[in-house]
Parts: C-alpha cells; sequence; structure tokens
C-alpha cells in the first residue's frame, strides 16, 4: 500500500507552485505531470494515473503551475511556463529518482521544452496540442521532436488539436484512445465507458514505464 499523498509548496520566479505527492511504497522512479491551460490536475487523465501508477513503483507529483495556485483563469505565455517548471524540478528531482517529465496539453509542450535542460529520463505527453484547433498550418510538432528523450504520447483519436494521424513521423511512440476528444472524454454512441478509456491509458502509460527500465 502506498502512503497518504502531501502537499508541497515550492517558490519558483513565476510565483508560488504546488506539488501534490502521491507516493508509491517502493519508488524507481517520479512521474512528474502538470496540468493544461484550461484546467487543473484534477482532470481524468491525470487523476487516472495517480491512482494508477503507484501500485506499479511510481511515485506521482501532480504539479499546479502558479497561475493555477494563484487562482486566474488563463495561463500566462509559454515562456513563463517553463520557468515555473525549472523552478519546480529541484523539489521533483529531491526523492533522489528518475524523475519522467509529463503534462496534458500545454503541459505536455512544457515538458518537451525543457526535457533535455534539466535532464529528464523520458517525457509523458498527454493530449499534445499538435496546433490550434482548425490550423493544422501551425504546428508545434519541432517540440515534441526536440524533447531529445524517450517520449510517449497518448492522443484521443477525435482531438481537434491534433489527430493520431496527423503527427508526424518522429522518434516516440504514440498511443491512440479510440473516439477520445481533447480531455479524452469519449461519446456514449461509442459504446466505450469513461472506465475503458482510462483503463487503456493507464496501462499503456504503466507499460511505457516499465520498459524504461
Amino acid at each position: 500500500m502506498s502512503r497518504q499523498r502531501s502537499t508541497q509548496n515550492v517558490t519558483t520566479d513565476a510565483g508560488e507552485a504546488r506539488i501534490t505527492w502521491v507516493p508509491a511504497s517502493a519508488p524507481r522512479l517520479v512521474l512528474a505531470v502538470s496540468h493544461g491551460a484550461g484546467g487543473g490536475i484534477e482532470a481524468r487523465d491525470l487523476k487516472a494515473l495517480a491512482a494508477v501508477l503507484p501500485g506499479h513503483g511510481v511515485t506521482v507529483a501532480l504539479v499546479e503551475q502558479p497561475w493555477r495556485v494563484a487562482g486566474k483563469k488563463v495561463a500566462p505565455a509559454p515562456k513563463t511556463l517553463d520557468t515555473g517548471w525549472r523552478g519546480l524540478w529541484p523539489a521533483l528531482a529531491a526523492p533522489g529518482l528518475p524523475v519522467v517529465a509529463g503534462g496534458r496539453s500545454a503541459g505536455a509542450r512544457v515538458a518537451c521544452r525543457t526535457a533535455t535542460e534539466l535532464g529528464a529520463a523520458a517525457v509523458l505527453a498527454l493530449s499534445f496540442p499538435l496546433h490550434p484547433p482548425g490550423k493544422p498550418e501551425k504546428s508545434r510538432a519541432d517540440e515534441l521532436l526536440g524533447a531529445g528523450v524517450p517520449t510517449l504520447v497518448v492522443q484521443g483519436g477525435n482531438d481537434p488539436f491534433g489527430r493520431p494521424e496527423e503527427f508526424p513521423p518522429g522518434p516516440y511512440e504514440l498511443t491512440e484512445v479510440p473516439h477520445g476528444d481533447h480531455g479524452f472524454a469519449v461519446p456514449k454512441r461509442s459504446g466505450t465507458t469513461e472506465e475503458q478509456t482510462m483503463g487503456l491509458l493507464t496501462d499503456a502509460v504503466a507499460g511505457w514505464l516499465a520498459s524504461l527500465g
């Protein structure tokens, strides 16, 4: 059994950030995941990972960026998000374990942009926003392709920010969540429940993390 979750406030150059630790009893690595530009750590995929992965020897660190801790509704510029993430990194690395950098949407972009610089062991990109909806010409593929470490993308089949078939070839793995939108919600007509969808997602992530050695 894992111990109780705990919270830790961390002062960064972008303001006060917060980590919610969900520890494994015998951890082999830390998965640090942050939220997107329009939501928090209560997102269904982040909650599912925090519930399942500690049982696989992975301590989950749910990261709240300073803008979110301050109660603001809108995320700041990417550069400010990177500043917040950099400021959190020493606390994430403090347990002395390899740290997999991750996040959903805007958080995935931050993880990709800073992975090599911070020494992340790998990157988990949930709902990577390949482009703004309806604007495939405004691609952010260079951020993903430039991560420089083993990377897993988990993408909804109907994500308006980039469907799986839109992603370019590259040095990363991609798992599709069938019928999923940007938040991995699936329509009832798909015949798939949220529980099944989250099971697919957590199985894919747990298997990939195990393969990292």
